[in-house]
């Protein structure tokens, strides 16, 4: 038994109404996701410029990613990498490291010359208590402050640690997760730097 006419057509008009939604949904969601990945890269951005000093290049080193081999540390994991070069010659990285703090997964910038000098350690994202964990990224926190000109050659690998837990870096009051997080993954950064300094001499990079 065949169709009215009229419920045929409403049901065709419906059929293009849930098509032209769905369309539309589609869209808006590339839309989204297209400048939510441009919000990540302009966060990226402003951090890497705190943690690379304006005379340490003269490329754009967010478009020049490492390809980092191994990237899963003892107590962190090496997101990304990218190589700040000067003069055409690599001059400078800087690694992205997650680990875990108190309240969830903390991303950390970490900017290290040639030398394996740490240049500056931004934190990046966080989810950690405010009051507490939080204040590691503020700029006048002590503990990332103290990181610069750092390395493994000036800082023994034994020094890498809380003084409560035998090292040279204090805690920050009521954060002794976060701060022992945070300074085990910077060790293990520099570390890793050492261990690929001459993969980094000849470094590949994405295009």
């Amino acid at each position: 038994m065949s169709r009215p006419p009229s419920l045929l057509k409403g049901a065709i008009v419906l059929a293009l109404l849930a098509c032209a939604t769905l369309g539309a949904t589609l869209v808006w969601q590339q839309y989204c996701q297209q400048r939510i990945i441009a919000a990540e890269q302009t966060l990226k951005a402003r951090a890497l410029l705190t943690v690379l000093p304006a005379d340490s290049y003269d490329n754009q080193p967010l478009e020049a990613v490492l390809q980092l081999k191994e990237p899963a540390l003892a107590t962190s994991t090496l997101v990304t990498g990218y190589l700040a070069t000067l003069g055409g010659k690599p001059h400078a990285v800087v690694l992205q490291s997650r680990t875990q703090g108190y309240d969830g997964p903390l991303d950390l910038l970490i900017g290290i010359d040639s030398n394996g000098r740490l240049l500056g350690v931004k934190v990046l994202q966080h989810n950690e208590t405010p009051g507490l964990g939080a204040r590691i990224a503020e700029p006048s926190n002590p503990l990332m402050q103290g990181f610069t000109g750092l390395g493994r050659t000036t800082t023994p690998d034994a020094a890498w640690a809380l003084r409560k837990d035998q090292g040279q870096f204090d805690q920050i009051a009521g954060a002794t997760v976060t701060s022992r997080a945070v300074v085990n993954a910077v060790h293990e950064a520099l570390r890793y730097f050492d261990e690929h300094a001459g993969t980094f001499a000849g470094v590949k990079t994405d295009d």
